[in-house]
């Protein structure tokens, strides 16, 4: 019994370690849209899409924007 419960809270911390990683990675910027896209304007502010974007290459989008 003592090696099952080892194996489980070994499994279960691996489990917690990855979804405490995986939060701050999709699931909040998915719960704070408006401070990302506020984030984003600023950051691509002053820059020119044509100067940098390889030709044949798809344009950029809002990766924030809904189908």
């Amino acid at each position: 019994m003592a090696r099952a419960t080892r194996v489980l809270l070994i499994f279960g911390s691996f489990v917690a370690v990855v979804g405490a990683a995986f939060y701050p990675i999709y699931f909040l910027p998915l719960q704070q849209i408006k401070r990302y896209k506020q984030e984003q304007a600023k950051n691509r502010a002053g820059i020119v899409q044509e100067n940098i974007q390889p030709p044949g290459l798809k344009v950029w989008s809002d990766p924030f924007g809904r189908k």
